[in-house]
């Protein structure tokens, strides 16, 4: 009997082909969809004003198809910068202090989530399996069973989900966790994410929770689980000892002129905890006299959703904050932090990450963040480096045996990590990398995949017919 075929709807599309430029998520997906073939469904990136009417963008790649739709201008703002970047992503971060609500976000959001179903709806088979990812669709699987899709649906959050406590504070809170159980399945990189989840469908929606991950509300049972994302361990091991990575690696050995390296790589954000880790190595400077002179900071922080103000503003306080301690503390011959807002290959970083000795991973709140276990494949065993990692990032329940767990508000308890990090015996080095190592190499973004869509394949796919009633009720809207 041949597998279901599988059908994935996300916000961006592809690339199906892994150039040394995808992710975790890309590269999971596009394994699955290259095997077994199926659809990826998604927007184009683009925005159109006959983005209503507008025909799907199709593409064929062998047996798997990419299809994407493009949105209005209005649409791009109220869906994606608005709601999508303005509400949801700050309150899923536990950053209530950034968060806006705005009706007419909310109203564009589920305009978008619908819209978009009603296109894909006549080209799925009951038999299918629905993959849907992250934040941005949230209510797709409840419109997908109001336009009379019965099959089996799944959906995978790819940042964290906040304490009821904090979710409970957007006004349509109720409404969107309803919607989420149109989904027969319901994924999150860790535990304690999905402990959130159970909590508000207990506490807010008079749920119950049952054996087996799955929790009751009302006539739906919806199993929540945990699945950590990982990435193409042996592939990005072998992008670090490339050519693109060697001239990398060579050139900053070069630059440092024999002076370790600490490295962060992080996509311009407020979640990243960027500001913070460079009060901590400000820190290092002030309290360990032994290190000025003695030590580089690299922080490597590409641009992303310039348009929004928060982050222009998180911009101008990284840059004046580096500046400050580099005026502070640097020589004619050294400059302790250098910023680059440019983006990199997956090869070069391989490369950036093998030369350096330590890495910042210390986000205030994460989903997984990858670029740990990037940086943990991209060593030397041999002669590796030390991963300072935040406690409040998603990767610290797989690599907390060997990394340094920090707490990135704490510029002290960084700076002591950081100095015992570039002081750490080669033995150390070796065994907490090899302890990270395991799990790294072994829950690669193929085997969430493949863990995900097992799970999913195992729901009987003769769905209730009420699960394709509404799932809204009107005392949830605002």
């Amino acid at each position: 009997m041949s597998e279901p075929r599988l059908v994935v709807v996300s916000n961006r599309v592809g690339p199906l082909d892994d150039e040394g430029k995808a992710g975790g998520l890309a590269v999971g997906l596009a394994d699955a969809l290259r095997r077994r073939g199926g659809l990826w469904f998604g927007w184009s990136g683009d925005a159109d004003e006959g983005a209503l009417t507008g025909d799907i963008k199709t593409e064929q790649h062998g047996t798997t198809e990419l299809a994407t739709l493009d949105l209005t201008p209005e649409e791009l703002d109220g869906f994606y910068l608005g709601y999508s970047n303005r509400s949801l992503w700050p309150l899923l971060h536990y950053r209530l202090d950034l968060v806006q609500f705005d009706r007419s976000f909310d109203a564009t959001y589920r305009a978008v989530n619908k819209r978009f179903a009603e296109r894909l709806a006549p080209r799925l088979r009951q038999d299918d399996l629905v993959w849907v990812h992250d934040y941005h669709f949230f209510t797709m699987g409840a419109e997908l069973r109001q336009a009379g899709y019965l099959g089996r649906l799944g959906f995978f959050l790819h940042i964290p989900f906040c304490p009821p406590e904090v979710f409970t504070a957007l006004p349509a809170s109720h409404d969107l966790v309803r919607a989420l159980l149109a989904y027969d399945l319901v994924g999150f990189q860790t535990e304690t994410d999905r402990l959130n989840f159970v909590a508000f469908c207990v506490r807010e929606l008079g749920g119950e929770a049952l054996a087996d991950d799955r929790v009751r509300v009302g006539d739906r049972i919806v199993r929540a689980s945990a699945f950590p994302i990982g990435i193409d361990a042996e592939g990005f091991s072998r992008f670090a000892v490339s050519p693109e990575a060697g001239e990398h690696e060579e050139m900053l050995r070069d630059i440092a002129k024999g002076r370790p390296l600490v490295v962060g790589v992080d996509r311009l954000d407020y979640t990243k905890g960027i500001v913070e880790r460079l009060l901590g190595f400000e820190r290092l400077l002030e309290t360990r006299e032994e290190m000025r002179g003695g030590v580089n900071l690299l922080q490597i922080a590409p641009l992303s959703r310039a348009e929004l103000e928060t982050y222009a503003e998180l911009r101008t306080e990284m840059e004046a904050t580096a500046g400050r301690v580099n005026g502070r503390f640097a020589s004619l011959d050294w400059t302790p932090i250098q910023i680059m807002t440019t983006g990199f290959t997956r090869r070069a970083l391989a490369g950036i990450y093998r030369a350096a000795r330590v890495c910042l991973v210390t986000p205030l709140r994460d989903g997984m963040n990858l670029v740990a276990k990037e940086y943990v494949a991209a060593q030397d065993p041999g002669d590796p480096g030390v991963l300072l990692l935040s406690r409040f990032a998603g990767a610290r329940a797989e690599l907390e045996e060997g990394a340094l767990l920090v707490n990135p508000y704490n510029p002290d308890n960084l700076a002591e990590a950081l100095q015992r990090a570039l002081t750490m015996p080669k033995a150390e080095r070796i065994r907490r990398h090899d302890a990270m190592r395991r799990p790294v190499f072994s829950g690669t973004a193929t085997r969430w995949c493949e863990s995900f869509l097992e799970a999913l394949g195992a729901v009987p796919p003769d769905v209730p017919e009420e699960a394709s009633a509404p799932l809204f009720k009107a005392s949830d809207r605002h």
